[in-house]
């Protein structure tokens, strides 16, 4: 059986001390206590944060980084997987069908690009003081899910996952 993957994508300007931030440590060390692989876009804000949580829980913690620009050494530190795409935000694309679930912090364009990405591609989204989605009429889209709690949001996508691979 193939290993969990969960995407944790998050505006890329908080820094440490922003509850963003240290929702995104706790969300990247609950992904490694799942044993699922992080996904992420590999720079800074919340992708740095998760993944440090993921690798303060085992140094072993694979975190793959979708790098926007031709260069590896780039990558946030705690990126074990860094993989230069050249593709600038289309990397977005990338870190959304990497995986099987989303985990949303907080909100930017390119957030709200990659909730988009995974609710068009039928993934279950996981939103933490995110963007609110809906269509024109109000309704909310199946698979996107509100959580306040970092470590039960990501209990809640692996349920969600799990569900949806059942099916």
């Amino acid at each position: 059986m193939r290993r969990l993957v969960i995407a944790v994508v998050g505006p890329s300007d908080i820094s440490e001390g922003d509850s963003l931030f240290e929702h995104a440590v706790v969300v990247g060390r609950a992904v490694a206590q799942h044993g699922a692989i992080l996904s992420c876009g590999g720079l800074g804000g919340v992708m740095a944060a998760a993944a440090r949580g993921a690798r303060q829980f085992s140094s072993q913690a694979d975190v793959v980084g979708f790098l926007p620009g031709s260069d590896a050494n780039e990558a946030d530190e705690n990126v074990s997987i860094p993989i230069p795409t050249e593709m600038g935000e289309m990397r977005n694309w990338l870190v959304v069908r990497s995986a099987h679930g989303v985990i949303s912090i907080g909100g930017s364009w390119g957030t709200l690009s990659e909730v988009a990405l995974a609710v068009r591609h039928g993934l279950p989204v996981v939103s933490i003081n995110g963007w609110a989605v809906s269509t024109y009429d109000g309704i909310s889209p199946p698979g996107v899910h509100e959580e306040s709690n970092p470590a039960n949001a990501v209990s809640l996508l692996c349920a969600l996952v799990a569900r949806s691979a059942a099916e």
